[in-house]
């Protein structure tokens, strides 16, 4: 039985390892090989940033490549390939516990008085960036400090990293993650060397299930490798958060010319109960990957004045969900809301 030994995050899955505790990382030997050579050949950046879309191994790459460093700080010693971690050293559950003194992780702190985690990352967290680097470098080796997501800075927040990426410290690391390049500050963006990953093919995201015992029956693989789009998060959310039956419903009710009340409310309620984050989450996901195909695909007809408003809608449905996470609103009617909008873009 799976025995989480790494602190819960904001987007902990039940059962499922968080990237700290990740042995193997799937679909990215080309990146690792990479970062293997530039850290052979002393020529590792100081900031990098992996890029691409949520739940395809970028923080778990992360951690890796940690890992790789502390493990074989000497470039000459190093192996010209991550190797997977061995969960029985000391190395991998002082990483994975957040214990080891020369890796500080950075995401969206825990908030004691709503008992939530906060849903940006603050500038509080980030000044545990001059604490950590004040400190002498655990045996001279590496430090390496990881944000995660980037995304979630707020604009102070953004700032006090960018000033700790201006002049490192010799042997440090940063490595933003980021879900979305464009919503990281330029001045960020470019201090740092961009890695951009791509999501999974599908026999590697099998791969990556089955290391985490959720490997799909023949019946359900079809389906979920076409709706996962190369993500290890997605695909678990699919099979064991219902959320397959929620991107069908959304995908019905989008396009119907009058929308029905009844099952309108019954997905409302299926996803917007007090114990339904992860559910209320993947609802919030897929309206915005609905807009977001189809804005890309009519971007690519041609048809830019399409493209242009369901580039609107998008942006005010991701602005609805942040302040309904951020003021604590009404999940049900943001839930409404939401497909009434979506129902009125594609209709148009």
């Amino acid at each position: 039985m799976y025995e989480r030994i790494a602190p819960e995050q904001h987007d902990s899955l039940d059962e499922i390892p968080e990237p700290s505790e990740t042995v193997q990382v799937f679909g990215h030997d080309a990146a690792a090989a990479q970062l293997a050579g530039a850290h052979r050949a002393g020529k590792l950046p100081h900031g990098l940033i992996f890029a691409g879309p949520r739940g395809i191994g970028k923080a778990s790459l992360a951690f890796q490549l940690a890992h790789y460093l502390l493990a074989h700080p000497s470039e000459g010693d190093a192996p010209q390939m991550f190797v997977p971690r061995d969960p029985g050293s000391s190395l991998y559950r002082q990483v994975a516990s957040g214990a080891h003194p020369s890796v500080l992780h950075l995401t969206r702190p825990f908030n004691d008085k709503t008992k939530t985690f906060k849903t940006a990352l603050t500038v509080d967290e980030v000044r545990r960036v001059g604490r950590f680097l004040s400190l002498t470098a655990h045996d001279g080796g590496y430090r390496v400090v990881i944000v995660d997501p980037a995304d979630d800075m707020n604009t102070n927040a953004a700032n006090a990293l960018l000033k700790n990426l201006e002049e490192p410290p010799a042997r440090t690391i940063f490595i933003l993650i980021a879900h979305s390049l464009g919503r990281l500050l330029p001045t960020i963006r470019s201090r740092c060397q961009i890695l951009r990953m791509q999501p999974l093919g599908d026999e590697d995201l099998i791969r990556a299930l089955a290391a985490i015992g959720k490997e799909p029956g023949p019946g359900e693989r079809e389906q979920l490798l076409g709706r996962a789009g190369g993500s290890v998060r997605n695909a678990v959310m699919l099979t064991e958060y219902g959320g397959v039956e929620i991107a069908e419903a959304l995908d019905k009710l989008v396009t119907v010319s009058n929308l029905p009340a009844t099952e309108t409310h019954r997905l409302a309620e299926a996803v917007a109960g007090r114990d339904r984050a992860i559910q209320f989450g993947i609802f919030n996901d897929h309206a915005l990957d609905i807009l977001a195909r189809e804005a890309s695909a009519a971007a690519e007809r041609g048809d830019n004045e399409r493209a242009n408003r369901i580039s609107e809608a998008w942006q005010n449905s991701r602005i609805a969900i942040l302040e309904t996470d951020t003021y604590n609103l009404d999940r049900k009617q943001h839930v409404l809301s939401m497909i009434a909008r979506l129902n009125d873009t594609f209709r148009m």
